[in-house]
C-alpha cells in the first residue's frame, strides 16, 4: 500500500471542544494546524452537554457565542441538587456573594449541534479539518513524537509535525500509546446518556438527583429536548446486559420522584454508554506531544464541567504550544510543554479538590444528606458552591475553613444520620 506523506506545524487528534479550542488557539497565531477525527460531524457524544457561565467567555473569544445561542441553546440560571432523603440544594449563578461570571447563566446544547460550530471556528482561524480519519500510530524518533500515521478511506497517510496534541477524550489513543494515563481505582462509575422529549417539570435550572444506587442529571438542551444522564457504579451497570435502553427505563421507574416525570416522555436518541470514569495523566505532555481535555484528566461527571475544562485547556495550551513548535532545540520545546502542564495543574488543582469532595459526598447517602441540610439552610453557601461549579467563583472560596466549618455542626450530623437510617 502506498503511504502518502505530508507535514504541518501541529496535529490535533480529536474534534470535540478540547480539540477545536486547541486548533483555534494555535491557528489564530498563524500556526499551520491539521485536526483529524475518526467521526464525521454532526455526531452524538455521551456528555452532560452543559456549558458553565464562564464557558461563554471562551465561546465569545472564538467568535461563536451568538451562533451557539442562535442554534437554540437552553439558558440555565443555576442548579438544583436533590439528596437521597429528599433535601434540596438550590443555587443560582446570579447571587450576592460578590463574584460575577462572564454571563449570569449557563448554556446547554446537544453536542451534535455544538461541536460543528466549534470546528467551524477552528476552520475560520485557518485549521485544516479532516473528518472520518483515524489515528493508526504515532511516529517516533527515539522517545520523541514527530508525527502520526492516519487511516483515511483505506489509505495510510503519514503526517509529520513538531507537535501532536491528544484531544481524543477519556480513552485517548494518544495518551495510551505514550503510556501517560493511569486509571484511578475510585470512583468507578458508568454513564448512560440519552435525550427525551416531554419530561415533566423541566425548568431553567439544571437538576441532579442523587440516589443510593447512583445519580441522574437532567438539563434542557433546547429544541424541546432534555439531556438525561444516569451515572451508576460499574457493578450496577452490568445489569444492563447489553440493553442500555431497558436499563435506563428501569432505573428511572424505580425512583418515586422521577417515575411520574417520565410517564409521558419519549426517548428521541439512542442510549450511549461511557465509562468507567476517573482517569488521570501522569503527565500532560511527552517529547513532541501534549494532552488536553478529558485525555489529560477526567474524574467524575457530577459537576458537569467537562466542556468548560476542555475549552479552557485548549485556550491555555495555545501559547505554550506555539513556543514548543517554534523552539530552537528539543530541550527548549520540552520545557515549553512542561510549562503548559504546570499551568494546567495550577489552573485546575483546587477545582479537582472540590470535585473529589463532591464525589465523596455523592458516594455516601449520609454525607449527601448532611450536605443538603447545611446548604439547603444556607442559600448563600449554596450559591457560592454553584458559582464554583460555574467556573467563575474561585475554588478557594469553598476550601477555606470559614466555609468548611459549616459542615461540622454535630446537630446536623445527628439529623442526617437519623434520616439516612
Amino acid at each position: 500500500m502506498k503511504t502518502l506523506r505530508e507535514s504541518a506545524q501541529a496535529i490535533v487528534i480529536g474534534g470535540g471542544p478540547a480539540g477545536a479550542a486547541s486548533a483555534w488557539a494555535l491557528a489564530s497565531q498563524g500556526i499551520d494546524v491539521v485536526l483529524v477525527d475518526k467521526a464525521r460531524f454532526p455526531r452524538d457524544k455521551p456528555c452532560a452537554e452543559y456549558l458553565s457561565p464562564q464557558g461563554s467567555r471562551i465561546l465569545s473569544a472564538m467568535g461563536v457565542l451568538e451562533t451557539v445561542e442562535h442554534a437554540g441553546a437552553a439558558q440555565l440560571s443555576g442548579m438544583r441538587v436533590r439528596s437521597p432523603d429528599g433535601g434540596i440544594i438550590h443555587g443560582e449563578f446570579a447571587a450576592q456573594h460578590g463574584f460575577t461570571g462572564f454571563r449570569d447563566r449557563g448554556l446547554a446544547l446537544r453536542r451534535r449541534r455544538l461541536d460543528p460550530i466549534l470546528l467551524d471556528a477552528a476552520r475560520r482561524a485557518g485549521t485544516s479539518v479532516r473528518e472520518g480519519v483515524a489515528l493508526d500510530s504515532l511516529i517516533m524518533v527515539g522517545e520523541t513524537v514527530v508525527g502520526v500515521r492516519l487511516r483515511d478511506d483505506g489509505e495510510l497517510r503519514e503526517l509529520r509535525a513538531p507537535l501532536v496534541i491528544g484531544a481524543d477524550g477519556l480513552r485517548s489513543s494518544v495518551a495510551r500509546k505514550l503510556a501517560l494515563t493511569a486509571r484511578l481505582s475510585w470512583p468507578r462509575r458508568v454513564a448512560f446518556v440519552a435525550h427525551y422529549r416531554d419530561v415533566c417539570g423541566m425548568t431553567g435550572y439544571g437538576e441532579m438527583h442523587v440516589e443510593r444506587d447512583g445519580y441522574v442529571g437532567l438539563a434542557d438542551v433546547g429544541h424541546g429536548e432534555t439531556n438525561v444522564a444516569i451515572v451508576v457504579p460499574r457493578a450496577l451497570a452490568k445489569e444492563a446486559s447489553g440493553d442500555s435502553a431497558a436499563f435506563m427505563t428501569r432505573w428511572l421507574a424505580r425512583h418515586a420522584q422521577l417515575a411520574p416525570r417520565f410517564a409521558c416522555a419519549t426517548r428521541v436518541s439512542d442510549v450511549q454508554v461511557t465509562g468507567p470514569f476517573a482517569s488521570h495523566a501522569r503527565r500532560g505532555y511527552a517529547p513532541g506531544a501534549a494532552l488536553v481535555g478529558d485525555a489529560a484528566d477526567f474524574f467524575d461527571p457530577f459537576t458537569g464541567e467537562g466542556i468548560y475544562a476542555a475549552l479552557r485547556g485548549g485556550e491555555l495550551l495555545g501559547g505554550f504550544a506555539r513556543e514548543a513548535i517554534r523552539a530552537r532545540s528539543p530541550r527548549e520545546a520540552l520545557a515549553a510543554l512542561k510549562a503548559y502542564d504546570d499551568a494546567r495543574i495550577a489552573e485546575f488543582r483546587q477545582k479537582w479538590m472540590v470535585e473529589r469532595a463532591i464525589g465523596a459526598a455523592v458516594s455516601s447517602p449520609l454525607l449527601m444528606n448532611h450536605a443538603a441540610r447545611v446548604l439547603g439552610a444556607r442559600r448563600d453557601l449554596a450559591d457560592l458552591l454553584i458559582g464554583v461549579t460555574g467556573d467563575f467563583v474561585p475554588a478557594a472560596a469553598v476550601l477555606r475553613p470559614s466555609f468548611l466549618l459549616h459542615f461540622l455542626d454535630p446537630r446536623r450530623w445527628v439529623a442526617s444520620h437519623h434520616k439516612a437510617a
